[in-house]
């Protein structure tokens, strides 16, 4: 069974960066893309940013565009957010996910992805 673990949340002032990380039990070349989405409390969970696996292209959803940076490291099996610039307005459960096909709809849809990690609190405070 595939585990999908994230760390690096936490509390942050309104301006301030945090840096996600999401580690993988198997290769993560074994997924065709891996993704970190977000939720709050009442709300859908939406996309913030996606990576190939193979080519590492990225994809960047409007919630959060310009403000974050999604990587990977292959050899560690584990795909890394970096966020800055970080509002009131993101504060959430931020979560990973992987994906083994190929997309059928959206990349940003969560129901694309098949394994989800168990999530991280961030909060953004003034």
């Amino acid at each position: 069974q595939v585990q999908l673990v994230e760390s690096g949340g936490g509390s942050v002032q309104a301006g301030g960066s945090l840096r996600l990380s999401c580690a993988a039990s198997q290769s993560i070349s074994s997924f065709n893309r891996m993704g970190w989405f977000r939720q709050v409390s009442g709300k859908e969970r939406e996309a913030v940013a996606i990576i190939y696996s193979l080519s590492q292209s990225t994809s960047y959803a409007d919630s959060m565009k310009g403000r974050v940076t999604i990587s990977q490291d292959t050899a560690k099996s584990m795909v890394i957010l970096q966020m800055n610039n970080l509002k009131l307005e993101d504060t959430a459960i931020y979560y990973c996910a992987a994906a083994v096909g190929v997309r059928r709809t959206s990349i940003y849809s969560p129901l694309e992805y098949d394994y989800w990690g168990q999530g991280t609190q961030v909060t953004v405070s003034s």
